[in-house]
């Protein structure tokens, strides 16, 4: 089954490929405390806006706190032509998987 045909597809955070565009959509204060080393933030509230930035010749993997806001992102980009999934579980879910995290401040990184 291509994951990219159902209506809302969705990843676990195991099978984002290390490679993948992970697209970071928490918002500044949750993006500080703790992301994924490659991810590429674009806060939901400017993804309208900043919707360009984002490749649209690669499959895009949505991730924020639970996996509520990237849903509505992965809805708004497979609605326009992009090939996105929802990221399981969501940075919650990455930090228990115990996949690397780094923070902006330089600090220990989690998720808030």
């Amino acid at each position: 089954m291509n994951l990219f045909n159902n209506p809302l597809p969705s990843v676990a955070v195991a099978e984002v490929p290390g490679d993948g565009y992970l697209l970071d959509v928490r918002e500044n204060d949750e993006w500080h405390a703790g992301h994924a080393p490659d991810a590429v933030h674009i806060p939901l509230s400017e993804l309208n806006a900043r919707a360009g930035e984002v490749p649209g010749d690669r499959d895009i993997y949505v991730i924020c706190r639970s996996g509520a806001r990237s849903a509505q992102a992965v809805a708004a980009f497979n609605n326009s032509g992009w090939k996105a999934a929802n990221v399981d579980g969501g940075m919650h879910a990455w930090e228990a998987a115990g996949l690397p995290m780094v923070s902006e401040s330089g600090g220990d990184p989690y998720v808030a």
